[in-house]
């Protein structure tokens, strides 16, 4: 299964991003109410400077304490985070997120953001490529 057939089956809501002007708090907030775990950082919604997962609010928590939820998004936020494409695969997909251990990824498009993909969505894709290439086996096993 490709990137597109993902974002195509997950709808057609728009990416939620916020700047790096953003307070850590603030952020923490959009994460809350939106149940995600990974915001896109852009300054115009396109362009992807970065993402902020709630790993790093926690681990930065743990570190510094209540201080750095003052700080901003650019504080804390990776910088150019590893992109895909519509393109990719769900296998590709999932390597890069395991080797590089991360949750979130952008993709992109000529170098414009045009979703996102979570970890969670790599798996369920892969698992319902699975089912489908189990139930194709077993129809020719069974001579249907």
């Amino acid at each position: 299964m490709h990137v597109h057939q993902i974002l195509k089956s997950k709808g057609d809501g728009p990416v939620i991003t916020i700047t790096s002007k953003t307070s850590i708090a603030e952020a923490a907030n959009v994460l809350a109410e939106r149940r995600i775990g990974g915001l896109i950082v852009s300054s115009d919604g396109t362009q992807v400077e970065g993402i902020l997962s709630e790993r790093d609010i926690v681990r930065s928590l743990a570190l510094r304490g209540a201080v750095c939820l003052e700080e901003t998004v650019g504080d804390l936020m990776t910088r150019n985070p590893v992109c895909c494409s519509k393109d990719d695969t769900a296998d590709s997909v999932l390597q890069k997120m395991t080797n590089g251990r991360f949750r979130h990824m952008p993709v992109t498009e000529d170098g414009a953001l045009v979703g996102i993909i979570t970890i969670g969505d790599a798996v369920k894709a892969r698992l319902e490529e699975l089912a489908m290439e189990a139930e194709a086996l077993q129809g020719m096993i069974m001579g249907h």
